[in-house]
Formats: C-alpha cells, structure tokens, sequence
C-alpha cells in the first residue's frame, strides 16, 4: 500500500521545493509544476509515470479554476463584455485556425488534419492564462479583460468542435455526413446549458441557504464542490466541456450572497489541482521524441507563438483597442496552446483525422509553449518596465481652448467622486491620470479625463491651470501628490489646492507647502465606522454623533499643534499621550453631564 502513496509525497515535495525556488527566481508556480512533470516524468528520471487517476485530478483543477472565474465575471459583466467575447474571440480564433492550417497543409496529410490541428493549436490555455493574469492582478486591466473574452469564446466553441470530430472521421471514411446526428448532438449542447442555468438558478442558491443556516464548514465546503463537479459531470454527460459547465454554475452563483465563502472554501483545491494538471502536462514531454525531431518541434514551437502572438497583437491594437504595451501583454500571455490541444488532437487521431505522429508532434509543441510562457510573460514585464519614458505612450494633447474652474490631477476612488459632484452642478472640470488603464476606463462614462503626468509644467499649462480656481490633488503616490503640489504653488499661486493625504506624515510635508486644505484619505470614512460601532455598543445616534465630532475637532486640533515639531518623534509621541489623557478626561466629563 505504501508505495501508492508515493506519486503523492513527490508531488508535495516539489510543491514545497520547486514552487518557491521558482517564485524566488520569478517565474511562477505554472513553469515550477511543468519543470517537475518534464523531469520527473516517464521520459526524464521516470519517477512520476501518467496514470488516469493522476489526469482525473489535474482536470478537476481546472475545472474549479473555470467556476471560480465565473464566480468573478458575473452575467451582467459577461453581458457587458459581448463584444470582445463574440468579436475579438471570433476573429481570434478564425484567423489563427486559417493560418496555422495553411503552415500544416504544406506538411501534407490533407485539409482535415490541417483544419482540426489548426483549430487546436489555435486555442490558448485557460489554465495559464488566467493564472499568469491573477498573479500579477491584471484580470481587471484592460488586456486582462480582452484575453478573458477570448479564452471563454474558446471554451464555447469547444463545444461543437468536440462534436465534430467524429463527423470528420466519418466525411473521411464515407464521405457522407449525418444531419440527424449533428442536430441530435447540438439538441444535447442547448439542453444541457439550459438544465445547468435552472438548476443553478432556482434549486442551488436555496440549497446554499439551507447549508449555511447549520453553520457547517465542512458541509458548506462539501456544498460546493459538489455544485462544481456536478455540473461539470452534467454538461460532460452532453458531451460539453466540463470546464464550460463549471464555468456557467459559477457565472449562476456570482451574484450571490455566498459567493465570497465559495471562492474561500475552493481556493486550496483549486490550486493544488492545478499543480497536478501541470505536473501531468509535463509529464506527456517526450524526450526521445525531441532530441529526433528538434528542429521541426523547435520550428512548431516558434511559428505557434508567433502566429498566435500576431494574431492577438493586431486584436489588441484593433477591436480590444489596447495600447501598445498592452496589446504585447495580451499576446504573450495567449500566444501559447492550450490543454484543450490535448483532449482534440487525442480525438482527432483517434477518429483518423489526424496521423498519430503529427498528433505527438503537436503535442509537444504544446507543451513546451505552455512551458514559455511564463518566461515570455517575466520578459516582456522587464523589457516594458526597462523602457525609457520617451519610448512610452505619448501623453494626451489636450485643446488649447480648456477653460476649466477646476484641475483634478488624479482620478482614482478620490478624483472620481469629486468629478461626479463636480458634473452634477454643471462645473467645469479637467482631469489628469497617469493611468492608461483608467483614461481608458473613464473615458468609456463621458469623463472629460487627460493621459498625462500632472508633474510636467507644460501640461499643467495646456489643462488650463492659468484659467483655473481651484486644483485638487488626489494621487496616491505619496512623492508625487508632494512634487505636484510644490510645481502648482511654484507657477500657479492664485490656486486654491486641496490635497488628499495618505497619512499624518504626508499631511505635515503638504501643510509645509502651505496649501489651502489637506484631506486624510481613510480619517472621515473611520470616523463613520466608529460611529457606527458606538451606536452598536448602546449609544443612541445623536450621542454617538457627538462623541465622533468631539473626537474629529480634538484630532484636527492635534494635528495643527504636532505640525509645529513632526520632526521631533519623542515630542510627536508624548503629544500623543497627553492628547489621549486629555480626550479620556473630555469624554468622561461628557459622561458625567449625560
């Protein structure tokens, strides 16, 4: 029996080993699990060997990964990112099957196997992808969002790829096809997506009820992974990908009020599934295989990426609308194939579609693009990160004719809240962002917003500073609300500047410019919380209110007096002291009158 355990115990090791020697090194957990795979595989110290159960697992992990996407995308967002799914998917997947089959017609073996090898190397990982993009919290950017519309448009059209590759192997055998059988198979794809959607809708969100009033851990997480394979045992059953039925259980419960504590409860099987998904994709490297057919594997890796990362360039500078840099980002991280390959190719031969030496060609391929794309990704983060700022975007020309009664240098949670209240009494405003991402963001709601460093005089010129009454500064970089506040009072004394503060440090470094009011970003929203919690302790509204506004007057009136000697830590720290006896004394005198 103990030996069983064995295949276990290595996978932990080189969970515990290789996944943090690869973070040290920056290249991620994805390229740590394939590295394990390839070298402890069948081919490499043949310690590991592929098994059903060991596929079986690394299948579940990605299938969990598909629910917990849905869980985060939402059908209102999903609706709202049609375009990009149906367009920008679309197009991707048209023309990278088109070019990719014309590179595998030339290799002979007929337009069949180049139309289905093409369509399967023309699909991207959804697995790396999303991963590389959750570690580096790029999912909510604008190329985030773009590759996510193009992997689940992948996923949907999985399904009637699956479908017909049987009716292909048959076209080649008998040069007949079924239409009974390819509208039976398309009746099974509609009834299964809708049996998925009422039942997450009108059985599973009150069995979630039902499970979270016991207050059971263990039943809620047993809950939810029942809800995730279940539905992807469902929609496997119709022949669908399981991935795609987890994925609709999880858009079902996205708006849910339990949606926090599922991804909670999933989040460690998710991840150690997908270790073995990867462990096992390596370990399908074929060594002997590679070291024969280099060149040609070497040359099917690079025009793979290539073509795909083209492909996805030109949809990103295109239909996504993505800048430049973001364009890049988008084709490095999809540019690979995906394990969809697999399960295709492995149907493909299967069905004698495709040549079982192509098949393992391909695969590899596979394999080691997925493999590359890590490193790719670490690449093009430190060659963007290494450019000078000449080669970057250029800023926003903004019209000479700007009159604005207001410069918002900024426009983040801060600037944006005062833009809105700005538009609503009609007065007139200019924004300035150093974030693409957000101009981009903004613009799409009629903001009237400027790519541009708030720092650089000229642009602050072209804004209509000369013109304006009063300028708020709501960057959150320290340093930089600090630079800009010191160049506005320098050129633009007539200002008004009202400033947002992280903390009392920075407030004291902005009270040194002397501008008109300096806001603490986080003070006003804990002194809602704190009156809240004293109502909840007892109080009634109008003595919490009192006791809150006493402590807001004592805090400003602190912070004036400690502004004298902030450079003093041991005066900074027995003002603090004595402030805190002296509110203690306030506070128990108003007891006293109550």
């Amino acid at each position: 029996m103990h030996h069983e355990l064995e295949p276990i115990l290595i996978f932990l090791i080189a969970a515990a080993i290789a996944v943090p020697l690869f973070a040290r090194l920056k290249l991620g957990a994805i390229l740590a699990y394939l590295a394990t795979g390839a070298a402890l595989g069948p081919h490499g110290l043949a310690w590991l060997v592929p098994d059903e159960a060991g596929a079986a697992l690394g299948e579940l992990g990605v299938v969990l990964l598909l629910f917990v996407i849905g869980l985060e995308v939402s059908a209102t967002r999903l609706w709202l990112m049609r375009r990009a799914v149906f367009v920008v998917g679309g197009l991707q997947v048209v023309v990278a099957t088109a070019a990719l089959g014309a590179l595998l017609a030339t290799l002979g073996g007929g337009w069949r196997s180049a139309l289905v090898a093409g369509f399967a190397l023309a699909m991207s990982s959804t697995a790396i992808g999303v991963q590389l993009l959750a570690e580096r919290r790029e999912l909510a950017h604008s190329h985030g969002r773009a590759a996510l519309a193009a992997l689940l448009f992948q996923d949907l059209v999985a399904i009637p790829a699956i479908a017909l590759i049987p009716l292909l192997g048959a076209v080649a055998a008998t040069d007949t096809l079924g239409p009974a059988a390819a509208l039976t198979g398309v009746a099974k794809v509609v009834a299964a997506i809708v049996l998925v959607l009422v039942v997450s809708r009108w059985l599973v969100r009150p069995l979630f009820r039902y499970v979270a009033a016991t207050r059971s851990v263990e039943s809620f997480t047993a809950t939810t992974l029942l809800v995730a394979l279940g539905t992807a045992y469902l929609t496997a059953s119709a022949g669908i990908s399981m991935a795609m039925g987890a994925f609709l259980a999880g858009l079902m419960l996205a708006e849910s009020e339990y949606r926090h504590e599922i991804e909670a409860n999933l989040e460690p099987f998710k991840g150690l599934l997908l270790g073995v998904f990867f462990v096992a994709v390596g370990l399908s490297l074929d060594w002997a295989m590679l070291e024969r057919d280099f060149l040609l594997v070497a040359s099917g890796v690079a025009a793979l990426m290539l073509v795909k990362g083209a492909v996805f360039y030109a949809l990103g500078r295109g239909p996504a609308r993505l800048d430049a840099d973001d364009a890049l980002k988008l084709a490095a991280v999809l540019c690979q194939g995906g394990e969809f390959a697999f399960v295709l190719l492995s149907l493909a031969a299967g069905a004698g579609v495709v040549a079982s030496a192509l098949r393992d060609q391909l695969v590899a391929i596979v394999v080691l693009s997925m493999a590359l794309t890590p490193i790719l990704v670490l690449a093009l983060d430190r060659a963007l990160a290494r450019r000078g700022p000449g080669e970057r975007r250029a800023y926003d020309e903004i019209p000479e004719d700007e009159r604005p009664r207001v410069v918002i240098a900024g426009f983040g949670r801060v600037g944006q809240i005062v833009a809105r209240l700005l538009s609503a009494q009609r007065v007139p405003f200019v924004a300035l962002e150093q974030s693409v991402e957000q101009v981009e963001t903004s613009r799409r709601f009629g903001n009237k917003i400027y790519y541009g460093d708030p720092a650089r005089p000229e642009l602050l010129r072209a804004a209509g500073a000369a013109h304006a009454e009063v300028f708020v500064l709501a960057t959150d970089d320290p340093e930089a609300n600090v630079r800009v506040a010191r160049l506005v009072k320098r050129q633009y004394p007539h200002l008004k500047i009202y400033a947002r503060a992280r903390n009392r440090q920075h407030a004291y470094r902005l009270m040194d410019l002397q501008v008109e009011a300096v806001v603490r970003e986080t003070f006003h929203s804990s002194l809602e919380v704190s009156m809240l919690v004293l109502q909840g302790l007892g109080l009634s509204q109008g003595e919490a209110a009192m006791r809150v506004a006493r402590f807001r007057a004592h805090d400003e009136a602190l912070l004036e007096s400690q502004y004298q000697f902030h450079d003093d830590e041991a005066k900074l720290v027995q003002s603090a002291q004595e402030a805190l006896a002296e509110l203690e004394q306030l506070f128990e005198a108003d007891r006293r009158e109550g």
